[in-house]
């Protein structure tokens, strides 16, 4: 179990990495699925351990993919419509857009 947790930590601590000193957008995006994929073999790996006769982790695991693909979606039309106004993706621009 130790080495399914480790590689979760390195993957999490990898994607908040990234999130942190990104400035393209895209490249915050992929941090983003990396910290839910890490936190993915957590649910995984003590549903596997700690609870054996339940399922919880297994459709938490699912319901956060879920989530990432929905994030992914909106993420990316964001990107679209931003590179659209003003033909670049970095996330200094963004505070353009408050109100």
């Amino acid at each position: 179990m130790f080495y399914y947790l480790a590689l979760a930590a390195i993957l999490f601590s990898i994607g908040m990495f990234g999130v942190l000193t990104r400035r393209n957008t895209i490249g915050i995006l992929m941090s983003l699925e990396l910290m839910f994929n890490a936190a993915n073999i957590n649910f995984v790996a003590f549903n596997r351990y700690i609870i054996t006769e339940s399922m919880a982790g297994q459709l938490f695991a699912i319901f956060i993919i879920v989530v990432a693909a929905a994030e992914a979606t909106v993420g990316l039309a964001i990107v679209l419509l931003v590179y659209r106004n003003w033909k670049g993706i970095d996330s200094d621009n963004y505070s353009v857009m408050k109100w």
